[in-house]
């Protein structure tokens, strides 16, 4: 562990840089409180999406780097601000028309649209949980509602009523004119009606711990802060939470970015060092647009599931978390097959290679062997050419091509077979569009052919290519001519994988006829 550890501390990859610099914040001694904290905050208004999974999965990638160089112990807590005003009514509920009536009411005093739980707030934060749950996530679940009603939060309210003058400055310097005119950090709760209430403080009487304003009905009402009679509006809530918790490490999206002073000098003036921060870049959809739960643009938690595994979405959110990416279908095939190729060469790295490896981060160092005998764009292409609807076609072509091989000795293996046809059916499918061969192709196609037929060599994949190489290399400069042509006359596709390994998985003979049908214009048609 001690090299390891010495590997750690120089690498290069971004949940050990920051976990480096999380530990420089008890260069001096350990927090009193015992641990670092690291925290993740989830909106409860929808359901948990990609984008949620990407946030947790990241902090826990930093929280296990930090893990790997300190011996200070650590929390996740997973933080639901299930007091917040329902703003709008969620288009995706059943009978949403019933929700009306609750507008600006706790989201956990709105009835629950599904009927299974106390309130909308509870039954999205049961889905939060079990959502974190399915993925194996190690956290501790903080409800803003139980926070504020328990008196946990209790001290950080009475301090933001003292310190009132202060965080007002802080946040009107933010605000346009028409909306600091009746901005508050305080959101009391209206007793009878149970609304939040977007209104101006007439008193702030920190003595007394208690705020004065007029209801939207100009009746004047004093509350005091403490006991969930209130809630901070959320870019204070945001600051003074990190205070009562004692946060260490958060990270975010890049629209938080602007609003990160305002948060630190929230947290500061409550007296409490702000946590080392970490922005992360939004996805972005097919058309570059930005990836919105409530438009449905780019891919869902379960549409990536259904075509690939958990893991492999770990690393696509490994990948470059600075750099905005597309999240659509078509980056899948790639996430997985470079996943695999990771898996496979961490078994021969050094301490050094394997703290730079994603997988160690998306296993915690507990990494699994990869059992993927095919590139998973491969098994699509072979999908494609025999028209797999199920999993037995195409695992009939991988254990003639790997022997000893069967979805009880690769369960891994089977998943992805099951991903590949899957993925095959709903996108491959549709989108084939075959051409017929130019002259010099078909002369080279007929050579390809002529050569597989008298072909006696091992079924293996560098010998294959090797024949493939040869034909082409007469005929093409530059050579990629003749593959492109290989991918749109036989594949219907604009690219594909290495050719002589697709001639070993699908066959010589079966290859063979597939060129039949090519040069015959029977794929096109």
């Amino acid at each position: 562990m001690s090299n390891f550890r010495d590997a750690a501390m120089t690498s290069k990859a971004w949940p050990f840089e920051e976990a480096r610099r999380l530990l420089k914040r008890y260069e001096a001694a350990p927090p009193e409180k015992g641990f670092v904290l690291f925290e993740t905050g989830y909106g409860p208004s929808g359901l948990p999406h990609i984008g949620t999974f990407g946030e947790v999965a990241r902090t826990t990638m930093v929280r296990r780097a930090f893990e790997a160089i300190s011996d200070i112990p650590t929390k996740l807590v997973c933080f639901s601000d299930d007091l917040d005003g329902m703003r709008k009514v969620p288009g995706n509920v059943p009978n949403p028309e019933t929700l009306e009536p609750h507008l600006q009411m706790p989201l956990t005093s709105v009835p629950d649209p599904f009927g299974t739980h106390e309130s909308f707030g509870h039954h999205n934060n049961a889905m939060l949980r079990r959502f974190l749950d399915t993925f194996g996530f190690d956290y501790e679940f903080i409800s803003a509602r139980e926070f504020y009603r328990s008196g946990q939060f209790d001290e950080t309210l009475l301090r933001c009523a003292e310190k009132y003058d202060d965080l007002m400055a802080i946040m009107l310097k933010s605000l346009r004119e028409e909306r600091a005119a009746t901005y508050s950090i305080f959101l009391p709760i209206h007793p009878e009606t149970g609304r939040v209430l977007y209104v101006p403080m007439k008193h702030v009487d920190a003595g007394a711990g208690t705020v004065t304003f007029d209801t939207p009905e100009g009746e004047e009402m004093t509350l005091p802060v403490t006991g969930g009679n209130v809630k901070l509006q959320w870019k204070p809530d945001f600051g003074a939470r990190w205070a009562a918790l004692g946060v260490d490490f958060e990270m975010y999206g890049k629209e938080h970015a602007t609003n990160e002073k305002i948060y630190d000098a929230i947290c500061r003036t409550l007296g409490a060092r702000p946590p080392n921060h970490f922005s992360y870049e939004l996805f972005l959809d097919d058309q570059g647009q930005k990836i919105s739960k409530s438009s449905g643009n780019g891919v869902s938690i379960d549409e990536w599931l259904t075509y690939a595994s958990t893991e492999s979405l770990s690393y696509f959110m490994y990948q470059k978390p600075k750099t905005a990416k597309r999240m659509f279908f078509d980056v899948i095939p790639k996430a997985v097959d470079e996943y695999h190729q990771q898996l496979r060469a961490y078994a021969g790295q050094d301490d050094k290679g394997r703290a730079a490896n994603p997988v160690w981060h998306i296993h915690s160092g507990d990494v699994p062997q990869s059992d993927m005998v095919v590139p998973f764009a491969m098994l699509l292409n072979l999908a494609s050419v025999s028209q797999a609807e199920d999993k037995a076609t195409l695992w009939a072509f991988i254990q003639r091509y790997a022997p000893g091989t069967g979805p009880d000795t690769h369960p891994g293996m089977d998943r992805a077979v099951g991903h590949a046809v899957a993925y095959y059916n709903d996108f491959v499918k549709p989108a084939k569009v075959y051409r017929l061969p130019t002259d010099t192709e078909r002369a080279a196609l007929e050579a390809l052919r002529a050569e597989l037929v008298a072909y006696d060599g091992a079924v293996e994949d560098e010998a294959l290519q090797s024949v493939v190489y040869a034909v082409g290399r007469d005929r093409f400069d530059p050579l990629r001519g003749w593959f492109t042509a290989l991918y749109e006359v036989l594949l219907g596709a604009s690219q594909g994988p290495r050719f002589g390994g697709f001639i070993a998985l699908y066959g010589v003979d079966e290859t063979v006829a597939l060129i039949d049908q090519a040069l015959a214009g029977e794929l096109v048609a």
